[in-house]
């Protein structure tokens, strides 16, 4: 006879304090931030005005400039038309200018757009169009693909330029931030003018319930759609990652993952912004100058993708008293090879914890525990956030250990797709008296009510009628001593409609010694064989997304001949 599990069992672990890995004493929830984002960094320059808010290639910047700053760009964004509510579009690079920009944005009463500065022209034409901006600031290097726009879309363009930031005899500038400066483009205007005209910002009159900033997913099919997050919903997961990863005004933590992007703008702007630490920023990302960086400027806190953190324990110059002021390293969305776990707890005591959000999340929504954390683990639903598995198609419970799509609800949840209400209606649902976010992520919750993930709900492969995860495969093709990095994306296939395709970068003592044959045999002794890669390519590199994700959607695009979604 077949059991059902009760109730219970299936909502055992929705919350994270129900977890024997909870931290005993901890709240299972905190209350939530009122006002609006920017007056944590109001209050911050109030508290320590002389602490550093942020360094850049050897200058530093204290929480007084910092501010100071802000409400210089607030007053011109107000003396020149911006309304509350009214989007402000950053097409930026990590720099001071963007964490000024994003803070006087809301400090003007409007609304954050941040876009991936790796954008065309064309994608910068449709993000504009789609979120109304009428205002955008806008690296220097990326201007050109703003002038089809202004006059149009925009009625002001602001022009950064990075070394404007940084000290004349600065060393190890990237490339980038080393040439004279462009000619003038008529309509732009240098953000340097602007921050000398010191114009006063207008009265703060938006808060928790108005909306703040306005992420693009990225989404699996289709154009990529604007998240709504309200300040509360930013306020709320920003104090939370402080509560998590105890951080205070002592902290020094880096901001090397994109600022665009939720994880960087959340997890280390806005949380350092919050409770006074500082941010050590990096327009490009180079490896070789972390070690001198590390060693000089001792950083608590690094949110890294595991690629940087192999880049660098290789770089010249390393070493072990580079991360001796470590106490917290964290990241998400790739998993850290268990050999450089293991070498991270027995070389420094570091614990590498994961976590897991999504845009539509405006960052976290679950984080291991900093004393256990589990590898490859997306971690606890945090304060205030309950998840759970249900099956896909009835959205019925799950039991624990079995795999189903994850939902989540908490404070951090979008507030809908902005101008999508059919997209807004097919994310989030009511269940039990709550709002769920369907995530896509099929995953599982174990025993310690901790949550992992298997794939994409839409990055399943469909071949002749068998369902086949690619996180599972690519996970067994690690276990190949010759696999570096790989991914599995489904590829046409005339008989089964798709099939499994493996793009693998090998290690250079491999190259030209394993073949393709070589990677199917393997496969077969480790997958069931509707799984086994039909088609095994090997390559120099994979692409990356912006956040040094492996770019499997670009990858399956170039399969079935498409442009990447």
């Amino acid at each position: 006879m077949i059991q059902t599990p009760d109730s219970q069992t299936l909502n055992a672990f929705q919350t994270g304090a129900q977890s024997p890995l909870w931290r005993p004493g901890e709240p299972a929830e905190i209350p939530l931030p009122k006002g609006n984002l920017a007056q944590s960094l109001l209050r911050s320059a109030e508290n320590w005005p002389e602490s550093p808010a942020m360094h850049y290639y050897g200058a530093s910047y204290d929480y007084a400039a910092l501010l100071a700053d802000v409400e210089a760009l607030a007053g011109w964004f107000a003396a020149n038309g911006l309304r509350p509510g009214d989007r402000v579009m950053l097409d930026l690079q990590n720099s001071p200018q963007f964490v000024i920009a994003f803070y006087a944005t809301l400090r003007a009463n409007g609304v954050v757009v941040p876009v991936n500065p790796m954008n065309t022209t064309a994608e910068v034409g449709y993000f504009a169009k789609d979120s109304g901006a009428r205002f955008a600031v806008v690296g220097e290097e990326l201007l050109e693909r703003f002038v089809p726009y202004m006059g149009t879309y925009f009625d002001q363009v602001v022009r950064v330029r990075y070394s404007d930031m940084a000290p004349e005899d600065a060393c190890g500038l990237p490339e980038m931030m080393r040439g004279a400066p462009p000619a003038a483009v008529e309509g732009a205007i240098d953000l340097a003018e602007i921050l000398a005209e010191r114009l006063p910002p207008p009265p703060l009159v938006t808060g928790e319930s108005d909306l703040a900033i306005l992420p693009y997913s990225s989404g699996t099919t289709g154009k990529p759609k604007a998240c709504m997050h309200t300040h509360g919903g930013a306020l709320f997961v920003t104090a939370a990652q402080v509560r998590w990863y105890r951080l205070d005004r002592h902290s020094v933590m880096t901001s090397f993952m994109p600022l665009f992007h939720v994880a960087g703008m959340m997890a280390s702007m806005a949380s350092a912004i919050y409770c006074g630490a500082s941010l050590i920023l990096m327009t490009r990302w180079e490896a070789e100058a972390i070690p001198a960086l590390f060693r000089q400027l001792r950083p608590t806190w690094w949110s890294a993708a595991p690629t940087m953190v192999v880049d660098v324990l290789a770089a010249k110059g390393f070493t072990d008293d580079c991360f001796s002021s470590l106490k917290v390293m964290t990241g998400g969305g790739a998993s850290m090879p268990a050999a450089v776990v293991a070498r991270l707890k027995e070389r420094w005591g570091l614990k590498f914890c994961e976590g897991y959000g999504l845009t539509e999340t405006i960052s976290a929504t679950h984080l291991n525990s900093l004393e256990k954390p589990k590898p490859q683990c997306l971690g606890l639903p945090i304060y205030n956030t309950h998840s759970m598995v249900v099956d896909p198609q009835t959205l019925d419970p799950l039991p624990q250990g079995q795999v189903g799509e994850i939902l989540i609800s908490g404070p951090q949840i979008m507030q809908g797709y902005w101008n999508r209400a059919e997209d807004t209606a097919e994310a989030l649902i009511e269940k039990d008296g709550r709002k769920w976010l369907r995530t896509g992520d099929l995953g599982y919750v174990d025993e310690d009510g901790c949550y992992f993930i298997v794939d994409r709900l839409k990055r399943m492969i469909n071949t002749a009628g068998y369902n086949v995860w690619p996180a599972e495969c690519e996970m067994l093709l690690y276990s190949h001593p010759a696999v570096a990095e790989c991914a599995v994306i489904a590829a046409p296939d005339p008989r089964r409609g798709e099939q499994v395709r493996a793009i693998i970068v090998l290690h250079p003592e491999y190259r030209g010694k394993v073949t393709a044959e070589d990677i199917i045999t393997f496969s077969r002794t480790k997958m069931a064989a509707y799984k086994v890669p039909r088609q095994v390519e090997f390559r120099e590199t994979l692409p990356r997304s912006a956040t040094r994700k492996i770019d499997w959607r670009a990858l399956q695009a170039e399969a079935w001949g498409e442009e990447k979604p």
